[in-house]
C-alpha cells in the first residue's frame, strides 16, 4: 500500500455554518488495525461538508457548503497536505455533494438550497473550469418547512455509459441526465423518478454490478430497492425501513459492501448503521448497530473498516466488519474530531 492510500481526509462544518471544524483534516490510517492518527488541519476551507477524489489524480475536491457556494480543488501530497488548486463559485447555496466523471473529465455538484446541479468542466491536471452548466429543479413536496422548494442533495455518475442521476430531497424525485462531454451541458432525461409524497430522498448507492441500487428517505426513514435500468430507469421492487429502533430516524448515508452481498445504511436521530442483506436485491435487515453517537452523518467502507462520521458527537468511530456476516464491531476508542461531516479515504 502507497503512503497516499493510508491517508484519510475529514470534512467538516465550520465556523461559517456553526460547526467547530477548521477546515480538512488529513489522518493517517493503518490498513491492519484500522486505527486512524489524526495529522492536523491539511488546509483551511470554509465548511467543507462533501469530499471526492479524482479517479485517476492525487485531486481531492470539496464543497463550500455556503450560501454562496463554492467547489475547491486541492493537490494532495503523500503525507496528507493538501495544496489549493482553484475555488469557483456553484452557482447555487449550500452545496453539499459532488461527484467525478468517471472517465475523469467532468465534476458534477448538489445545491441543497439552490435545488440545482452544477457542471464543471476538468483539464488534464484536474483543476475545475468556469461551470459549464446549471440545471434548476422545479417544484415542492408535502412537507411546508423541508421540500417548500427543490433541494438537490446528491449527484451520482454512471460507472457505463447510463446518465447522471440527480436526487432531489424537496421534490421527492431522482432526475436523470446526460452529459453532452462536447459542451459539458446537461440534456434530461425524461421522465424523472418520482418517490412517494414526503419521502425526502436523500442518497442512493448503486450495486457493484450496475443494476440495482437503493435510495433512502430522508424524511420518512425509508430504503427503497430498485432496478435500475441501462438507461438509468428506476423500477420500484421493495421498501422497508431504514432503522428498527424506535424514534426520530433521519437516514443519512447509504453504500454497498465491495462484495455487493450487504447494504448499510446511517441513521441520525437513533445514532445506528443498519447493515441490510441484498444477495436478491431486496433489503432483508441483518443488524444494527450502534455508533456510539446520535448523528451519523457519514460513513465509509474501506478494506476491512467503517468509519462513521458522527457530526454531533465530534468523533470518528471505527468498526471492523465481519467479511462473513457484513457486520460492524467497533474497535478501539473514537478519535476526536470537530464537526465531521464526510471521511474520505
Amino acid at each position: 500500500m502507497t503512503a497516499q492510500a493510508a491517508i484519510v481526509h475529514i470534512g467538516g462544518y465550520t465556523a461559517e455554518s456553526g460547526g467547530r471544524a477548521a477546515g480538512i483534516l488529513a489522518a493517517r490510517r493503518d490498513p491492519a488495525s484500522g486505527e486512524l492518527t489524526p495529522l492536523g488541519t491539511a488546509v483551511v476551507t470554509a465548511s467543507p461538508s462533501f469530499l471526492v477524489r479524482h479517479p485517476a489524480l492525487p485531486v481531492l475536491y470539496a464543497v463550500n457548503e455556503l450560501a454562496e457556494g463554492q467547489v475547491s480543488a486541492f493537490r494532495t501530497a503523500p503525507d496528507g497536505d493538501l495544496s489549493p488548486l482553484g475555488v469557483q463559485p456553484t452557482g447555487g447555496a449550500e452545496p453539499c455533494h459532488l461527484a467525478v466523471a468517471p472517465d475523469g473529465r467532468h465534476l458534477f455538484v448538489a445545491n441543497y438550497g439552490g435545488g440545482s446541479v452544477a457542471v464543471f468542466p476538468l483539464d488534464s491536471a484536474g483543476v475545475p473550469g468556469e461551470r459549464s452548466d446549471l440545471v434548476h429543479h422545479e417544484g415542492h413536496g408535502p412537507d411546508p418547512e423541508r421540500q417548500e422548494k427543490a433541494h438537490c442533495h446528491m449527484v451520482s455518475p454512471d460507472l457505463g455509459a447510463g446518465p447522471l442521476l440527480a436526487v432531489d430531497l424537496g421534490t421527492d424525485s431522482v432526475y436523470r441526465y446526460d452529459l453532452d462531454a462536447a459542451s459539458g451541458r446537461l440534456v434530461p432525461r425524461a421522465p424523472r423518478l418520482r418517490t412517494p409524497a414526503g419521502t425526502g430522498p436523500r442518497h442512493l448507492a448503486r450495486h457493484p454490478d450496475g443494476r440495482r441500487c437503493w435510495l433512502v428517505g430522508e424524511l420518512d426513514g425509508t430504503v427503497t430497492a430498485y432496478d435500475l435500468t441501462a438507461d438509468g430507469a428506476l423500477h420500484q421492487r421493495e421498501r422497508v425501513d431504514a432503522s428498527g429502533r424506535a424514534g426520530h430516524v433521519q437516514p443519512s448515508e447509504v453504500a454497498v459492501g465491495p462484495d455487493g452481498r450487504f447494504l448499510y445504511v446511517g441513521n441520525r436521530g437513533v445514532g445506528t448503521v443498519a447493515v441490510f442483506s441484498v444477495a436478491d436485491g431486496s433489503p432483508r435487515l441483518v443488524a444494527e448497530v450502534d455508533t456510539g453517537g446520535e448523528w451519523p452523518r457519514h460513513f465509509a467502507l474501506t478494506g476491512e473498516h467503517l468509519y462513521v462520521a458522527d457530526e454531533r458527537a465530534d468523533m470518528i468511530r471505527i468498526f471492523r466488519v465481519d467479511p462473513d456476516t457484513g457486520v460492524p464491531a467497533a474497535v478501539g476508542e473514537p478519535v476526536p474530531v470537530a464537526s465531521p461531516t464526510c471521511v474520505r479515504p
